[in-house]
């Protein structure tokens, strides 16, 4: 099966996309899916999507982590594929589209910097040292000294496998204040790995940063990939509204690739 595919990143955190009007994908097995994400044998991604029809909205994103299983919200991919819609035409500069945790709205300030609407935040577990929430995904949140140093992928696992994640994984995000922005890594469930950036990550950590004061915030974020912005307004210590995940979708390029049976 020949098909033609789209690359986009957002702060490198990157994505194979196919334009699935069509449905022509919608057979895509778990491994078709893994090869397609595959750094060696297939395109290479932290995870891909399929851009789709939507009787309810300008288009559906449906996504699926690099281990071929459909995954939850991921909030760069979908700065990223509201990039594409427009490529395609789909919409101009604002746009509604589904995804796994219902309806978002994005915004393209220019083509490689957009703006994305989450979903309202009411309810944080919070600890000494961390916090755990649900930002379309959920994500365990820590403060750290030593981010640089910091083993990720070792210590994430630790965390995500652990007796009470272990069943339905969880995201760890490892933060640090710097002296102009939060700084952040990301431990990603469904990659296994360390990824550049991580939307719904930053999100939670930019929110678990909040100050005392019930009021808006701006949140700069700086992580591996690249610089990022999250906008929020805090009603109170588990209640956060108008929430805004602002960072840069950028085209990698597009080609053509054989699908293995």
């Amino acid at each position: 099966m020949k098909a033609h595919f789209w690359k986009y990143h957002g702060a490198g955190n990157d994505f194979v996309i196919f334009d699935n009007r069509s449905g022509e994908f919608n057979t895509l097995s778990i491994l078709q899916l893994r090869f397609l994400c595959h750094r060696h044998f297939g395109i290479g991604g932290d995870g891909l999507m399929m851009l789709q029809d939507h009787p309810e909205a300008d288009f559906e994103m449906k996504y699926f982590n690099s281990n071929g299983r459909e995954g939850s919200m991921c909030g760069n991919g979908g700065r990223c594929i509201a990039a594409f819609a427009k490529r395609l035409g789909i919409i101009g500069d604002k746009t509604n589209f589904m995804a796994v945790d219902g309806l978002h709205e994005a915004t393209l300030i220019t083509d490689s910097w957009v703006e994305l609407k989450m979903h309202d935040i009411t309810s944080i577990e919070r600890g000494y040292d961390f916090a755990i929430l649900d930002t379309g995904s959920p994500h365990y949140v820590k403060y750290t000294d030593g981010l640089d140093e910091l083993d990720v992928v070792s210590e994430g696992k630790a965390v995500r496998y652990n007796e009470r994640f272990s069943k339905q994984g969880i995201n760890v995000n490892f933060i640090q204040y710097g002296a102009d922005a939060l700084h952040i890594r990301t431990y990603e469930r469904g990659v296994e790995d360390e990824t550049m950036a991580c939307g719904t990550g930053i999100t939670a950590a930019a929110i678990v940063a909040a100050g005392n004061q019930n009021t808006s915030y701006v949140i700069p974020i700086k992580a591996n990939g690249g610089k990022l912005e999250v906008r929020y307004d805090k009603k109170d210590d588990q209640h956060f509204e108008n929430i805004w995940l602002c960072g840069p979708a950028t085209f990698s390029f597009e080609g053509d690739i054989e699908i293995p049976k």
